[in-house]
């Protein structure tokens, strides 16, 4: 059983990485929308359209928000069963 345990720290690491890197590109993307994003009200006829693709950003903002937090709670789960295994594994050796 010892033998396997560092093979499960491998892949809970290449799980955490991924898991992680979704995470952040998820952060990046709203980043993106939010500087895309104006803070101004549209009264203006003619201006109508703009107001209609500010709301479509937000909308989009809004969407993102579940998988973020959603990997973002993956994340730091998996980098604690990665402590835990490995004190675990520490535990045992000695």
């Amino acid at each position: 059983m010892e033998s396997s345990l560092p093979g499960v720290l491998i892949y809970l690491l290449i799980v955490w990485g991924i898991v992680t890197a979704v995470f952040i590109g998820l952060l990046w993307w709203q980043s993106i929308l939010s500087n895309r994003e104006e803070d101004e009200l549209y009264i203006d006829k003619a201006l109508e359209h703009m107001a209609i693709e500010n709301q479509k950003i937000v909308a989009r903002i809004a969407r993102l928000s579940r998988p973020i937090t959603t990997t973002g709670i993956a994340s730091a789960a998996l980098l604690l069963v990665i402590a835990g295994v490995w004190l675990y594994g520490g535990l045992r050796q000695h």
